[in-house]
């Protein structure tokens, strides 16, 4: 599965990602998604799978496209003909105040697997806390925040305050920033795009060790996808703090609500792609760039049981008789 969808889910993200980047700076966060979602809604449908969205833009039918629940695929022009069955997570604009702002870090991503393999997660928020390969096992989500620290600093062989840990810009974090802080550790707020963050976390040479916070669960199973392939760890828990969000729980089949979920819990799946298109300049990913033959993409992919992590610089061309290829 792997080797035959990868390339495709590629060019899902990248035209999600283009379609997205000719709004940044627009202010326009709603149209910036909008754009995004029916580029990568289109372009799915060219893709030879029998694909079902299991993370998407929201719970709910009446949401246009890319609802939770849609087949996507060939399969829906052709039933008749065998393709494989895929479970798809997608968030077709990661970020969308940021490419609305013009701000880093935006992005198009689409997770996949075999059936059952991505956890079926409500829009709820969830607890999290994400280290690199060299970490794992080594922090715990209900530990106090210096042990988890210290615990970080040994494996990586260095002391707590030179380690940099991001962490969402929100009220709710008041006391986690403080205790970070305390602790002697540097910390990068961000405004937005928490799923870029926990890729970083994962990446040697990206200067981030640690993420921490609560943020939303459909981007906990995003990037635990991308962790497996990664071999990173994220350690995560649903937050329910309201009678609708037991109805929630419910309905996507979560029966304990204060269940402790490792990496393979989120993304469980034996045959795992993870793709992504920078859409603005990020830690990982240059944003896209359009010049006067074409349009030029930042894109990673990721496959788990092949063990490949893959950054494509691509260039898509104008359809001119007199279109030049320059190397930069």
């Amino acid at each position: 599965m792997e080797e035959r969808l990868s390339l495709d889910f590629l060019r899902v993200v990248e035209n999600a990602a283009i379609a997205a980047a000719r709004t940044m700076g627009f202010g326009d966060r709603h149209k910036a998604d909008e754009v995004a979602v029916e580029a990568m809604r289109t372009t799915m449908d060219e893709v030879e799978m029998d694909g079902t969205i299991v993370i998407g833009e929201g719970e709910r039918d009446e949401a246009p496209m890319l609802y939770i629940g849609e087949k996507v695929g060939l399969h829906t022009r052709a039933p008749r003909v065998l393709f494989p069955a895929v479970d798809i997570a997608v968030d077709p604009l990661e970020g969308t105040n940021l490419c609305a702002t013009g701000a880093p870090n935006a992005m198009a991503v689409l997770a996949a697997s075999e059936k059952g393999g991505l956890l079926h997660a409500p829009d709820l928020y969830m607890e999290k806390i994400i280290v690199g390969p060299a970490c794992k096992g080594a922090v715990e989500l209900d530990a106090p925040v210096p042990d988890n620290l210290r615990s970080v600093a040994k494996r990586l062989d260095r002391d707590v305050e030179d380690l940099v840990v991001i962490v969402l810009d929100r009220p709710r974090h008041e006391q986690l920033i403080a205790d970070i802080r305390k602790a002697g550790a540097r910390i990068r707020l961000i405004g937005d795009g928490d799923l870029s963050a926990g890729i970083s976390a994962a990446v040697v040479g990206t200067g981030v060790h640690m993420v921490m916070g609560t943020g939303g669960a459909p981007e906990g199973v995003l990037t635990a996808a991308a962790l497996r392939c990664l071999n990173g760890q994220i350690l995560a828990r649903l937050v329910a703090s309201k009678p609708e969000h037991q109805e929630r729980l419910e309905k996507m089949g979560v029966t304990d609500p204060k269940r402790l979920y490792d990496t393979e819990d989120l993304a469980p799946g034996k045959k795992i792609i993870f793709a992504c298109t920078g859409v603005t300049d990020g830690n990982l990913l240059k944003g896209v760039r359009f010049f006067g033959e074409g349009v030029r993409t930042s894109s990673m992919i990721l496959t788990f049981d092949e063990r490949q992590v893959r950054f494509i610089d691509s260039v898509h061309l104008e359809k001119r008789p007199d279109i030049k290829v320059r190397f930069t």
